[in-house]
């Protein structure tokens, strides 16, 4: 029997942690090479003031991605094992992978292309509360999990 291979991926080790500091998303634009959050592929949103906290929006690695199957150009590709590779010299900035992204987890960037979080885990390297981490996880398990 073969034993099935786990891949690295972005999870969420404890949302009750997030602050909305944002520091996920200046660390995504800055492994771009840009300051700020304009190409940020994760964002962090306040549940409506302190008390309630914070959670993290992004890409959960759909095993049949649907804002691949809606790119025109491929642009967007599906990655092997789930979630999607972003070529953005392909992108003519359509919007179609913002509009079927059924969780809301790719955002428009000023220049109407969008950003998307590809799983590098390097945002989870700056999350200073402990919210974020980079593992290997069980393919399968990991695209049904909507948080």
């Amino acid at each position: 029997m073969s034993e099935k291979k786990k891949i690295k991926r972005l999870v969420i080790k404890d949302i009750e942690k997030c602050v909305g500091c944002g520091m996920c998303m200046y660390a995504c634009s800055r492994r771009k090479g840009e300051a700020g959050i304009d190409s940020s592929g994760i964002l962090a949103v306040s549940l409506s003031g302190f008390e309630r906290g914070a959670t993290v929006i992004f890409c959960r690695a759909c095993t049949e991605p649907p804002c691949a199957q809606v790119c025109p150009t491929g642009a967007m590709r599906a990655k092997e094992g789930g979630g999607v590779l972003y070529h953005e010299t392909d992108c003519i900035g359509c919007g179609n992978c913002i509009e079927a992204c059924t969780i809301g987890a790719i955002f428009r960037r000023r220049n109407g292309k969008p950003a998307v979080c590809v799983h590098c885990g390097y945002c989870a390297d700056y999350c200073p509360h402990g919210v974020l981490a980079y593992e290997e996880v069980e393919p399968e398990a990991f695209s049904r999990v909507i948080v």
